[in-house]
């Protein structure tokens, strides 16, 4: 028995419809055909998971909440690790964002499409607010009140002008459009995470101290 045959038919649906939406989108896949790539009957999908909207949401939410875990799980370490003071700008953004290092890193492909799929529901004008929103923004709202207690004094609508910038350069790490491979002529490359990362973290760090302490 083979590993796609071992995984449950409710999981083979997940894993086929996760990555048919990152690479073709919401609308550009039927329920046909991921019951095709799962190897299902249609009729099971939609047992399943009712309408291609409810899947769409069923995906999403599947590693969202392994995401959130990891991350609140950073963010909790960073904060008892750095006494009275708390963490500092780098720290609470090193802990929002090594754990999506770690996932794109991981061996399972799952991780890939997903994290893609991240990347195009939050570059969507009709997704983001949305899905975003519905399953992210209680966690982001807690590292944006950790980023507050690092930056007293700042403005709130700079703090939240920073996010902004940082959601964007995650996004472009999270779709691996290979557009630094080919604008740096193979000296950078966008599977290389650690590196991404290890450039984003304090590249983004030092924007909010700059835009949020300023004179």
């Amino acid at each position: 028995m083979n590993n796609a045959q071992k995984r449950s038919k409710k999981e083979r649906i997940l894993d086929a419809a996760e990555e048919l939406f990152a690479l073709h989108g919401f609308d550009g896949v039927t329920i046909r055909q991921i019951a095709a790539q799962a190897q299902v009957d249609v009729a099971l999908a939609s047992y399943h998971f009712g309408k291609k909207r409810e899947l769409f949401d069923a995906v999403f939410l599947r590693r969202a909440e392994i995401l959130n875990e990891e991350r609140l799980e950073a963010l909790l370490k960073c904060q008892s690790e750095s006494g009275t003071e708390g963490p500092s700008v780098e720290k609470i953004i090193e802990a929002f964002l090594r754990p999506l290092e770690m996932e794109q890193e991981n061996a399972d492909p799952g991780w890939k499409h997903y994290l893609a799929l991240v990347a195009y529901i939050n570059n969507s004008p009709i997704w983001g607010k949305e899905l975003m929103s519905k399953y992210f923004d209680p966690l982001v709202t807690r590292f944006i009140e950790a980023l507050k207690k690092a930056l007293p004094g700042a403005k709130e609508e700079d703090i939240y002008w920073c996010y902004h910038n940082l959601s964007g350069a995650l996004t472009l790490t999270l779709a691996q459009t290979g557009r630094i491979d080919k604008l740096s002529k193979g000296l950078c490359k966008s599977t290389d995470f650690r590196a991404a990362y290890d450039h984003m973290i304090p590249f983004i760090a030092a924007g909010f101290q700059r835009v949020c302490t300023k004179p």
